[in-house]
């Protein structure tokens, strides 16, 4: 979303560039914007019209079957693993509360889709790469060949 500060500024700006001779339309791509949408803007204003979609989808769960999936996430049973091992278990029980996606969204919804095990998660680190500053520093070696080579920098 641009703030209508910023849209006032953008119309300005490619007013300007107009009045010392440049296109509209290549004033408004090297904004970043569309010709189309400035043309919008100097005809109808400045302010977003556009309010998205007021559908609700016919598949969305119901509160009583989200808190049945945090229920089913947050049991002793299920409370180390994660929704790509939940779902299978369940569905070998004859159960099904909810796709894989349904229970990763809802745990990034409740700030949940941390480390679920009781060890630590895995840290990588990084090895310190090697630095020559003169010759003869820094050596590795190529397994087919079986030949130590100096890395000259």
């Amino acid at each position: 979303m641009i703030s209508e500060d910023d849209k006032i500024q953008a119309l300005d700006l490619i007013s300007e560039a107009c009045n010392a001779g440049a296109r509209k339309r290549k004033a408004a791509w090297l904004l970043g914007l569309p010709i189309r949408t400035v043309q919008r803007w100097e005809e109808h204003g400045l302010s977003d019209n556009h309010k998205g979609s007021r559908a609700i989808p016919a598949n969305k769960i119901s509160e009583d079957e989200k808190e049945t999936i945090v229920a089913v996430l947050k049991s002793p049973e299920f409370g180390d693993s994660n929704p790509n091992q939940i779902v299978p278990k369940l569905a070998d029980q004859g159960i099904y509360v909810g796709s894989e996606s349904t229970m990763y969204r809802i745990l990034r919804d409740l700030e949940l889709n941390n480390h679920r095990q009781s060890s630590q998660p895995v840290t990588r680190i990084r090895p310190e790469p090697y630095v020559a500053t003169g010759p003869n520093q820094v050596w590795t070696w190529d397994y087919s060949d079986e030949k130590v080579i100096p890395i000259l920098q």
